[in-house]
């Protein structure tokens, strides 16, 4: 039979289960009324620790920078291969990646400076076509435009206390990608000095600039293809790699642990970088034509 102790324990346990799940349950509903509340989301979509973690991933892999993928390649491969090269070869490879990651960012740098100038010459237009003086209108323009980059203090100096605008216009015009200040310095000194039409030759020179700039981007499209097809011939070896691996053969051991494998991969590691500068070459070539 059961002593009056023992059931005296269990009903002290039966109450003590009962008040921690009445404690869990209003835990629970206090945390989604602070979610609700809060504005967190759905209540239930899932944990918030891995939205959570999800959202650390996605700001990490966008601060990395894509040459640091070249010493991670290296490293799964040389772990593969039980070799230290390929760790070294991603290692030597950060630096002409963080080049051509740099390459990349000048050119669309110059490509938002020439935007900005294009808007500048057709606000500037917009401005004195409305009745405003040259001065007064260049001031509105370059707000809401841009154009002028780091150099706008100076230009805007310039044209309210009437100083050397087309000089300083000159000055701006140095940074990459803004060449179309130097034709409106000339439009600027030509209706100042001759009293000829500012607006007339920012018109046409907006005209010049933006189809030079249609021009640079419609031939950007006809040598993507041209781009590609280089991009796709350097990763056929890969592709050969993982062709062999998956019938049964080992080619990393044969590369990386014998000698003509290694003098193969040396090799072929050197055409290929010079086939890829070599087509690369010819396609900047064309873009700068």
């Amino acid at each position: 039979m059961i002593g009056t102790g023992d059931a005296v324990a269990g009903a002290v346990l039966v109450c003590a289960a009962v008040t921690a799940w009445g404690l869990g349950e209003r835990r629970s509903q206090a945390r989604r009324a602070q979610l609700l509340l809060a504005g967190g989301g759905v209540v239930g979509a899932g944990p918030p620790g891995w939205r959570h973690l999800a959202g650390e991933v996605r700001r990490v892999r966008g601060r990395l920078r894509p040459e640091w993928w070249s010493p991670a390649v290296g490293l799964v491969v040389a772990l593969l291969g039980a070799s230290v090269l390929p760790l070294v070869a991603g290692a030597a490879g950060v630096p002409l990646l963080r080049r051509v990651r740099l390459a990349g960012e000048a050119r669309r740098a110059r490509e938002r400076h020439g935007d900005a100038v294009i808007a500048l010459c057709g606000a500037l237009a917009g401005e004195v076509r409305a009745g405003r003086q040259p001065g007064e209108a260049l001031l509105r323009a370059a707000h809401d435009s841009g154009g002028l980059g780091d150099a706008q203090a100076a230009v805007l100096a310039a044209a309210r206390f009437g100083g050397d605008v087309p000089g300083a216009l000159a000055v701006a015009a140095r940074r990459p990608g803004s060449d179309g200040l130097l034709g409106l310095a000339a439009c600027w000194r030509v209706a100042v000095d001759q009293g000829a039409g500012l607006a007339a030759g920012l018109d046409r020179l907006e005209g010049a600039l933006r189809a030079e700039r249609d021009q640079r981007a419609d031939l950007r499209a006809q040598l993507a293809g041209a781009r590609s097809t280089v991009v796709m011939l350097a990763g056929l070896p890969v592709f050969g790699l993982l062709l062999g691996a998956v019938m049964g053969a080992d080619p990393l051991a044969v590369l990386l642990h014998s000698g003509a494998g290694l003098g193969c991969l040396f090799a072929g590691g050197l055409l290929e970088g010079l086939g890829m500068w070599w087509a690369l070459r010819i396609v900047r070539g064309a873009e700068v034509v």
